[in-house]
Formats: C-alpha cells, sequence, structure tokens
C-alpha cells in the first residue's frame, strides 16, 4: 500500500509542475513536516540520564549530544531543520535540556533551539534547573526551600491532573532509603506573580513551604516568548521512585502525547510448583534437606515438606476475587497423583484447585518437577555435572524432557483443566543453561520443545535478563521474588534471609561479605518482627520498581509461600497497596499471561533492532503520522486518545486506552513498509505559523569548547558535592 501511495503522489506531483499549478508542500502554507525523534543535550548529569532511559524503555527514538565532547556537531538552524520535498521539516520533536541554558549566555547555540522551538511549535524540557525567574519562578526564598527533599510527598495539582499527569492519584512520595544519605536535592519556589511579557507559569507538581500556607513547585510548565519550557527543579536518577512516577508525564507533555514507543505498568505473578510439594528449611543445617545443595548435610534429617491445603487453595481462590487479580499456577501433576497413592486416592488440594480452576491461569510445570538440565553430581557441595568415562557431560535425555511435558499436558486434558500448551516453565528451569554448573543449554531441550509445540519457556531473570531463543521457543525471564521456595512460615524465612544476608559476627553465613553486589544487613532480624518489618516492604518496594519500569516479565513465587502463614500474601498485597494509592484508575496494572508477555517482549527486540539500524522512523504532516518500518516488524506508538490506523480495509482504533492516551502495537498490511496512523482534531498539536525555507546549511565544527553550564552545573547537593544517587533496590 505504502509504494502504490507515493508513486500516486509522485505521478499527481508531476503532472501539477507539468501545468504549472503549486505542488503540495512548495508553498509556505503547508503544514511542517515534524520528525517524531527527540533531541537530548546531554551533560553527563543524571537527570538528562533518567529521561533518555525513560525513552529508550519505551522504545522512542533519540539522538543525544554529549555537550562534554568537543567533537559533537554544532546545534544550529541547519542541525535542527530543513526541506524535505519542498516542505520545511524539523528534525526534532523535542529538546531535552540539562537545564534551561547549559550554553551559557549569549550562546548562539540556545539562540538556535529558541529560534527553532518558536518556529516549529516544538517544545523543550529543562531536566533539572535552579528556580530563578528566568524560568518563571522567584527565587527558592522568602518563602522557598533550597536542601534535601528525602521523604517529602509532593502532590500533582490541578492543573497536573488536567494535564500530563492525570495518570497520577495525586501523592508522588520522595524515597528515603537511607537516611545518612542525601538521595534527593532541589528547590521549592512559588511561581513570578507577573512574569515577563506574556509569559505564565504553570505548576504541576508541588509540595508545601513549612511555615507558610505557600506551595513550592518541583514541575511546572513555562509558557513565554512563543516558547513552552517544563521546568523541573529537583535532581534524580532513573531508578528512583518520585522520578519512575513523573517519567510518563515529563514525556507526554514533552512530545505532546504523540510519539513512537509505549509505557505500561504491569505485574504478573506465576505461583511454581502447584500440587507438589516443596522441602523445608533447616535452621540448625542452614540448608534444606533434599535439595541438592545441601549435600549430605541433610543425610538422616527427617522430612517435612510444605504442600498446600485445600483451605489454602480456597484462599487463594478468594484473594485473587477480592483484588481483582489472575495469578498463574505453575502445576505439577504428578505431585497430585504421588498424593492421592499415599492417601487413599484422596487429594483434596487437587480437587478444590479444579474446582475453581477459572479463577486462574495454568502453565505447564512438568509432571514430576524432575531436573532436566545435565546429570548432577550432588556428592559435592555446590553439586557440579557428572560426566562419563570420556569426560563428556552426561545429559537428561530427550524422551524424559518429551514425557515430562506430554504428561503434565495429558493430565491436564482428562481433568478439563485449560493449558496453553506453547507455554512451559521447568522445574528450577531446568535445561537451560545454568551457571557455573552449566553454562549452555541441554543439547535435547530443543527437539523436545519443538516436538511438544512450546513457543514460550520461562527463564530466571536473575541469571538471563534478557530473551533469546531456546531451539523452537523464546525465553521468557522472570523475576524471582526473594520469598523463598523452602519457606512456609515467617520465621522460616527469617532465619534464612538472616544466614545468607547477615555477617558472620551477626550469626550469618558471611556470604554478603564476599559475594558481589550483595548488602550486608546492619544487624540481623528479629526472628517474631523481621519479616513484616523489614523484608516485606523491601520485597515490595523491589517489585513496584519493577512494575513502573515498563517491564512486562513476571514474578514467580512457589506454592509453600501460599501455605502455612502464606508468606507471599503481605508482599503481593503491599504492591497492589501501594500501586493503587499511586495511580489513577485510568492506568490500570496490566496483567498479562505468559504468551503474551513473550510477545510483547519479542515486539520489543524486533522494534529496538529496527531503531538501532536506522531502518525504522516516523514523521507528522498535520493529523497524520506516518511511519516507516522494515516490512514484518510491527510499530509501537503512543497516540492521544481516538488515534486510528488506517488500513487496506479502512480505519481501525489505534492501541488500547492507557493512561489517558492510546498506545500499543499496530501491524503493517501484508509485506508493506509504512503504516498511517490518523489524529483526531483535539489531538492533533496547533502548528505555529507556518515557516518559511531552511536556512542554508552551516560549516561543521571541528572543534567545540565545553559549555560552562556542563562544566559547573546545577547543584545536585550541599556545597555542589556530587552526593550519591541510590536505586530504591
Amino acid at each position: 500500500m505504502g509504494q502504490v501511495t507515493r508513486l500516486t503522489v509522485a505521478c499527481a506531483t508531476a503532472a501539477l509542475i507539468a501545468i504549472g499549478l503549486p505542488t503540495a508542500g512548495a508553498g509556505a502554507a503547508e503544514a511542517p513536516r515534524i520528525d517524531l525523534r527527540v533531541l537530548v543535550v546531554d551533560d553527563g548529569g543524571p537527570a538528562t540520564a533518567a529521561i533518555a532511559a525513560q525513552l529508550d524503555s519505551a522504545g522512542t527514538p533519540r539522538t543525544t549530544v554529549a555537550l562534554g565532547d568537543t567533537g559533537r556537531p554544532r546545534i544550529d538552524a541547519a542541525f535542527l531543520s530543513d526541506t524535505v520535498d519542498g516542505r520545511p521539516r524539523a528534525r526534532y520533536q523535542a529538546v531535552v535540556l540539562p537545564n534551561d541554558n547549559p550554553f551559557g549566555a549569549g550562546s548562539a547555540e540556545m539562540a538556535a533551539i529558541t529560534a527553532y522551538e518558536k518556529r516549529f511549535g516544538v517544545r523543550q524540557v529543562d531536566a533539572y534547573t535552579h528556580a530563578r525567574p528566568e524560568v518563571g519562578l522567584n527565587y527558592a526564598q522568602d518563602p522557598g526551600y533550597v536542601g534535601p527533599l528525602d521523604g517529602r510527598t509532593a502532590r500533582v495539582t490541578g492543573a497536573g491532573a488536567a494535564g500530563p499527569f492525570g495518570y497520577l492519584d495525586g501523592a508522588v512520595p520522595f524515597e528515603d532509603n537511607d537516611p545518612g544519605v542525601t538521595e534527593s536535592y532541589g528547590y521549592l519556589a512559588v511561581p513570578l506573580a507577573q512574569p515577563p511579557g506574556d509569559g505564565k507559569f504553570t505548576s504541576y507538581v508541588d509540595a508545601p513551604l513549612a511555615g507558610t500556607t505557600a506551595r513550592g513547585s518541583l514541575v511546572g510548565e513555562y509558557a513565554h516568548d512563543g516558547r513552552r519550557e517544563l521546568v523541573v527543579t529537583f535532581v534524580y536518577n532513573q531508578h528512583q521512585r518520585q522520578y519512575r512516577l513523573l517519567a510518563r508525564g515529563i514525556v507526554e507533555w514533552l512530545t505532546q502525547g504523540i510519539h513512537l514507543g509505549a509505557d505500561r505498568n504491569y505485574l504478573a505473578v506465576h505461583v511454581d510448583d502447584v500440587l507438589g510439594a516443596d522441602d523445608r528449611w533447616d535452621s540448625e543445617l542452614n540448608c534444606t534437606p533434599g535439595d541438592v545443595d545441601c549435600g549430605s548435610a541433610g543425610d538422616g534429617a527427617e522430612p517435612d515438606p510444605i504442600r498446600m491445603t485445600a483451605g489454602d487453595a480456597e484462599y487463594a481462590r478468594t484473594w485473587s476475587a477480592a483484588r481483582d487479580f489472575t495469578l498463574d499456577m505453575a502445576y505439577n501433576a504428578g505431585g497430585s497423583e504421588a498424593h492421592r497413592e499415599a492417601n487413599d486416592g484422596e487429594d483434596p488440594l487437587a480437587d478444590q484447585f479444579l474446582a475453581d480452576q477459572h479463577a486462574y491461569r495454568w502453565v505447564n510445570h512438568t509432571y514430576n518437577h524432575l531436573f532436566l538440565g545435565c546429570v548432577q553430581d550432588a556428592s559435592v557441595v555446590p553439586w557440579k555435572c557428572a560426566t562419563d568415562l570420556l569426560g563428556r557431560t552426561r545429559w537428561t535425555s530427550g524422551s524424559t524432557i518429551f514425557q515430562q511435558i506430554e504428561d503434565n499436558l495429558d493430565w491436564a486434558g482428562r481433568q478439563g483443566l485449560a493449558v496453553d500448551r506453547s507455554e512451559l516453565v521447568t522445574g528450577e528451569h531446568s535445561g537451560l543453561a545454568s551457571r557455573p554448573q552449566q553454562p549452555s543449554d541441554n543439547p535435547a531441550l530443543a527437539p523436545a520443545l519443538r516436538d511438544s509445540d512450546v513457543a514460550w519457556i520461562g527463564s530466571d531473570s536473575s541469571r538471563e535478563s534478557a530473551q533469546r531463543a531456546a531451539g523452537p521457543a523464546l525465553t521468557v525471564p522472570r523475576y524471582p521474588m526473594n520469598v523463598f521456595y523452602n519457606a512456609g512460615r515467617a520465621a522460616e524465612q527469617v532465619d534464612e534471609y538472616n544466614w545468607i544476608y547477615a555477617r558472620k559476627a551477626d550469626g550469618g553465613s558471611g556470604t554478603c561479605e564476599t559475594a558481589p553486589n550483595t548488602t550486608c544487613l546492619p544487624k540481623a532480624l528479629d526472628p517474631e518482627t523481621g519479616y513484616a518489618s523489614y523484608i516485606v516492604p523491601l520485597e515490595a518496594n523491589i517489585g513496584l520498581a519493577h512494575v513502573t519500569n515498563n517491564d512486562p516479565r513476571p514474578h514467580f513465587i512457589h506454592q509453600s509461600n501460599l501455605a502455612e502463614d502464606r508468606i507471599a500474601y503481605p508482599v503481593l498485597d503491599r504492591i497492589l497497596r501501594d500501586y493503587a494509592a499511586l495511580f489513577a484508575d485510568n492506568t490500570p496494572l496490566v496483567n498479562s499471561r505468559m504468551r503474551d508477555i513473550g510477545t510483547e517482549l519479542r515486539q520489543r527486540a524486533a522494534w529496538r533492532n529496527a531503531l538501532t539500524s536506522g531502518k525504522a522512523s516516523a514523521y507528522r504532516i498535520g493529523d497524520t503520522v506516518t511511519v516507516t518500518t522494515p516490512a514484518g516488524t510491527d510499530v509501537t506508538a503512543t497516540l492521544p486518545a481516538g488515534s486510528e490506523q488506517r488500513t487496506e480495509e479502512g480505519s481501525i482504533p489505534f492501541g488500547s486506552p492507557y493512561a489517558g492516551l492510546r498506545s500499543g502495537w499496530a501491524a503493517p498490511d501484508e509485506e508493506a513498509t509504512e503504516v498511517e496512523l490518523t489524529l483526531t482534531d483535539a489531538g492533533t498539536p496547533t502548528d505555529p505559523p507556518r515557516p518559511g525555507p531552511a536556512d542554508p546549511p552551516a560549516t561543521p565544527a571541528k572543534r567545540l569548547p565545553v559549555p560552562d553550564g556542563t562544566r559547573d552545573p546545577v547543584p545536585y547537593g550541599p556545597g555542589d558535592i556530587r552526593f550519591q544517587h541510590r536505586p530504591a533496590f
């Protein structure tokens, strides 16, 4: 369709030229072309890096100019705009600056950006700047505040809720992870009563000023002199919760709600080993008898497995219904059959789950939860792969893998349990590489997956965070929640947690003192209170950080965590409660099943490849967005409500509603390399007066000075000390 359309336009243009009539795009009255790409001018600070990370996460293309690079391009009219087919083109739909003027007073580059923004109606974000009259604010004094913001709660104003931050419920809490470290610093100032000329400052996020009735702005729009700036007066990094909450609104304001890429909040929770039983942590042995890594220490220990009861299953159903949240149950049917054999054919747990089966999604976890990788040699701790007489690795056979998959599906078929055979999670993610002991996949895994029609296989995100191919299937990386599989009671969880994370002097293993990227507990947790007071809020914060990071990867726990003390629920409840308190109803959690998560990850990878290879791009002319993409590659975008996709059969709604806009994926027509999207009248930005011809190209600079604003940026903290920016996890 795209090729035919271009050919028709070309012929029509030639005809107009032949008879001497003006061509489309040849006159100054035509709407400009706005390329959907963001210019990020980077001073190396955390705020611009955070906005760049948000763009990358969503799949929004950007061009970065590093101010500290003396070989960078000069930002002038020729860099910013040109003419395509006689039509003025803005190369960038938006501009991100480190502050309101990182180039310094009288800069020709800042003058070029200012003229460009006026000419094309392009918006600018000042990623982190002083509160001062030049940005529509009073200085942060009388009243005002300059200093740490840790632990404070800002709020979205009425204008912010009606504008770019309408997806938030109101509160914007600032983290305070360590009372001894300043984690966020900023300026609280009131807007100027009468900005110069026609200027107007509208605060979108503010906080109270102690001792007064006034509120100081932290994020606001300064409209002045034919331009619009989003003024941010606190510093942040990409991991901090306050930024994660505001990141979506910053980008939507910047792009006027029209950009490539999309951002949603995802949460899926897989419950592994359902119908099976899990071995229990032994607080005296400091390992788990029955687990391969307990070795001979567990010999002779009395087995005490953890298995859900029918009452636990009833509770799971009630909990899910009350919270309108669907759990994914990864089941091992062999666990039920073994239980029936030992209990006169009775298994109340399986009966309850089968009666309530429609309350959940079901995932094949193999029949007996066997280890499907190499044959494990448990004579040493940690275990190693067994070898034959020639030193070759011994592998679980393909027939065993195939049988484990099919037996579990056959059982589900006999019970009428709805299972998608394309989804699979193996026990311990076995069969896939498990470093350091097993650095490669079991070679028998791929043929077995092919024979069983498996398209999606769960993997451990702590080992492999990216999706990859496993034979015919693609992995779906899953986050392990730090609620242990071998703990059914809170005291067991705390005891094992102390063993892993406490120093030797505090009764722990001391592993935290030697293992990289592991932080020791300040002191061992109290067995009675440590779970609720420390582990629950920490794990909930980690989970919520994943949720607010546009990350669809699921989390996984184990059936043991829904048994006995039901220790998983406080963590899940905390995530859901905190989320509901932060986000408006128009921004619900996206609770996807495994195959849909896998599809999302696959689409993102293809889109990312298209962007990095320069094969995907887009531009807007008036109310039409045209996206070029490699054939067969789906397009992702965020557009105003009511936007549509044009297809050969007609127009269809684009994407689906989320956070007050529409976002999602659009597939090109068969063999086409273009997707056309149309905006509503209300969603189409009002263009400034039609621009005339572009300025002639300037001679590229050989070397440019590092601007003063980069050498001496807006202070990050007291005394301009580069204080520590710590992620929440």
